[in-house]
């Protein structure tokens, strides 16, 4: 740490309140404030990023083949979309997503910061806060969840191996049985513990998971051509047509980008790793339109396959899993989805709100104390019974996510087209009154405006029976509303500086 001679000097810009802003530059005491900095917190230097494009690729290899996803898309079926159409609905989403994704990258390359303090830009250095917790709790919840189902998983292994196991799931305890409680229990330290060990730790399981679940899915593809006799139905449900056909894949597009409403928020808590901007694009490029493509290959695979086999519709790839015939294999394809589920949770759950906690009190904890924190609420929360609640699910899971768009808008809107990606770092660290993203007493009221106009829109688009049939929309709704009304009253005076991070980056150690 510096001493309090030494300062580095910042132009000030005009405070929320101001009526021009104040000619002079102000020395800003290079120290900057715990309150808003430690080493996890700090901007990553170029020489301690490792994040090449095969990272970045194999993170939407492990994430796109989630078993969510292939329960969503599989269902697309039951909309009336054939094969094609939801190629095609795949493929406008992908191309969505791409965009979204490699701007929202670009700012975590730039800038080498995590969400949190990415988004103090646009809401102050305090307002932060709010993104940055809506984050975390929606991922929070979604981790639990996600470590239940993939305990679920485990249990069918353990009984495979094991059928004596059985007796264990007699009896239950806040909802689990026995066998129950050891599987969650088992992959929760398991998560714990890679998480524990940083983003780099991360990054390696990432890196490892992604082929052999690549791989799996491959392999799950051609054990059901073979058992169809290479025949696929396309349309097991038939399908829609002219407009109506249309209009279902681009409202399966947007639901497809809904899904990602999350990561395109926090998506720079990865790209501050990133080696260059061309390895985000390259990474993106391979991971997301190409590999969302094969995803949906597969999709039509799995599902045209097995109804051309038995005529029934598969909800998800653990049902082709758990037809396989051959004890070792059925095992072998287990784990596999198991270790895809970590890798998901790491990535989508994990991550944000152990950041978001570090950004609540970073002089009390680092990212592995926020990642045990994290965890253990996801434990606590005894997510299992949030699963079996259809209210938590949809109101509170589903009127917090509602308002992740209104944030993607505003902070994509600050940072590209108000400031014009003209950032001051280190004043991101700052407590001065009159540093760039001090606003008013470090709350940007105009952000705060936004959100909660788009932020209402977007909740009476989730809840209201009347919006039923735009509803596969709303996070477009929501995010391009936000994106206006914060467009249009965002302060644009200035002057905006472009300072890199200087001497407060820091090389990550873990």
């Amino acid at each position: 740490m510096m001493s309090t001679e030494e300062f580095v000097h910042i132009p000030s810009r005009a405070s929320e309140g101001l009526d021009e802003a104040p000619s002079i530059t102000i020395a800003v005491q290079a120290g900057i404030s715990p309150r808003l900095y430690n080493t996890d917190l700090a901007p990553t230097t170029r020489e301690g990023r490792h994040w090449s494009a095969y990272s970045i690729f194999t993170l939407w290899a492990n994430d796109v083949h989630s078993l969510g996803n292939y329960a969503f898309a599989i269902g697309l079926f039951a909309l009336g979309l054939s094969g094609g159409a939801i190629l095609g609905a795949l493929a406008f989403g992908a191309l969505f997503l791409f965009l979204l994704l490699t701007l929202s990258g670009f700012m975590g390359e730039k800038t080498g910061v995590p969400f949190p303090v990415m988004s103090r830009i646009a809401f102050g250095v305090h307002g932060a806060q709010i993104p940055g917790l809506l984050r975390g709790i929606v991922a929070i919840a979604w981790f639990g969840i996600q470590t239940f189902l993939a305990s679920q998983v485990l249990q069918v292994v353990i009984l495979a191996v094991a059928p004596g196991a059985a007796s264990l799931q007699e009896g239950s305890f806040l909802g689990l049985s026995a066998l129950g409680w050891i599987t969650f229990v088992v992959l929760w330290i398991v998560q714990v513990i890679i998480v524990s060990y940083g983003m780099e730790m991360i990054r390696k399981y990432e890196a490892w998971a992604g082929p052999i679940i690549l791989a799996t899915f491959v392999a799950l593809a051609v054990w059901v051509l073979v058992q169809s006799g290479f025949q696929i139905n396309w349309a097991p449900h038939g399908t829609a047509e002219g407009g109506e056909l249309w209009l279902k894949m681009l409202g399966a597009a947007s639901l497809w980008v809904s899904i990602y409403g999350t990561f395109v928020l926090n998506f720079c808590d990865f790209t501050r790793g990133a080696k260059s901007r061309k390895a985000i694009i390259k990474g993106n490029f391979w991971g997301i339109p190409i590999n969302m493509l094969f995803f949906g290959v597969i999709v039509v695979v799995l599902a045209g396959g097995t109804f051309q086999i038995d005529g029934t519709v598969i909800t998800s790839p653990a049902d082709v899993v758990a037809a396989i015939p051959n004890t070792f294999l059925l095992v072998l394809a287990s784990l596999a989805l198991i270790a895809l589920t970590v890798a998901v949770n790491l990535m989508a759950n994990f991550v944000a709100p152990t950041y978001a906690f570090t950004n609540l009190l970073p002089k009390h904890l680092n990212f592995r104390k926020a990642a045990i924190l994290s965890a253990v609420i996801g434990l606590v929360i005894t997510p299992w019974n949030l699963y079996n609640s259809p209210i938590v699910i949809n109101v509170f899971l589903g009127g917090l996510g509602a308002l992740l768009g209104p944030l993607f808008g505003i902070i994509m809107v600050d940072y590209w087209l108000i400031k014009k990606q003209q950032i001051n770092v280190p004043a991101l660290y700052s407590t001065s009154p009159v540093s760039e993203y001090a606003y008013s007493r470090g709350f940007n009221p105009r952000a705060i405006i936004a959100l909660v106009v788009a932020g209402g829109i977007s909740l009476l688009l989730t809840f209201l029976p009347v919006f039923e049939s735009v509803r596969e929309f709303s996070w477009f709704f929501a995010a391009g509303l936000a994106a206006i009304v914060y467009g249009v009253i965002a302060d644009r005076r200035g002057p905006f500086h472009d300072v890199d991070a200087g001497d407060i980056a820091v090389t990550p150690t873990h």
